[in-house]
């Protein structure tokens, strides 16, 4: 059986310097993959590539067995891939139900769609938010509007650029939750985030970026004890 997500060999150049260098990463489904590393690692443009905002200059980006290398974030939407950025971008107009809709309606039809925007607030625990205006949300409570909208087009794969800045500890352990939850129904994660306590927690596999070489993979306990990690994330060894 294929992964889920599969980057194989992949690099990109801006003019004469090199942002990613022959990066391979595997994220399957139902696992919850971390990517982490310093500023300037390449996980933004790693993100990028795999999610069809930047064309690789070598190698290729598969999702479920096809490769999706040429698709654009469109085309990758449909196939079953969706994603949040470092920037909220909520509709701040809307109330955090018709957030939902919007993607909603991209999968379903009338009571069917209506019925999955209230599975899905139920889910991400977002009762008590669900009439209120998004431009009127904590900056915690939106990061976990947008998941809850990117979980209502049914993805297959999940990719989560830093959910959980401007949370405080109890909206991020239940965000952690959330994630366990989410990767428990068979979906793929792909976690980039800075919150090391969040990231060690929850992810199954987390890959290392450093300079725009992957450094190493490995489960949580593996990371930690590497030394070219603590000398690249942490400064120390």
């Amino acid at each position: 059986m294929s992964s889920l997500l599969k980057v194989d060999d992949v690099s990109v150049s801006f003019g004469e310097h090199r942002a990613l260098s022959s990066v391979d990463l595997v994220a399957e489904r139902g696992h919850v993959t971390g990517l982490i590393g310093p500023n300037g690692a390449g996980k933004s443009t790693l993100f990028d590539v795999i999610g069809g905002l930047r064309r690789p200059g070598t190698g290729h980006v598969f999702l479920d067995g096809e490769d999706i290398t040429t698709l654009g974030p469109a085309r990758r939407a449909r196939k079953g891939m969706a994603r949040t950025f470092q920037g909220l971008e909520l509709f701040g107009r809307l109330s955090v139900r018709d957030n939902l809709r919007v993607a909603a309606d991209l999968r379903k039809v009338g009571g069917q769609a209506s019925r999955l925007v209230d599975e899905i607030i139920d889910r991400v625990q977002l009762g008590a938010y669900a009439d209120r205006l998004a431009d009127s949300l904590p900056t915690g409570v939106g990061r976990l509007v947008e998941v809850a909208r990117a979980l209502t087009t049914e993805p297959c794969l999940l990719l989560l650029d830093e959910p959980a800045a401007g949370q405080d500890p109890d909206e991020t352990e239940r965000f952690a939750e959330i994630l366990r939850g989410v990767a428990a129904d068979g979906v793929g994660v792909l976690l980039v985030e800075h919150d090391m306590e969040l990231v060690m927690g929850v992810c199954d596999v987390v890959h290392v970026l450093d300079l725009g070489a992957m450094i190493s993979w490995g489960t949580p306990d593996e990371i930690r004890q590497h030394s070219a990690v603590l000398d690249a994330y942490l400064g120390a060894s």
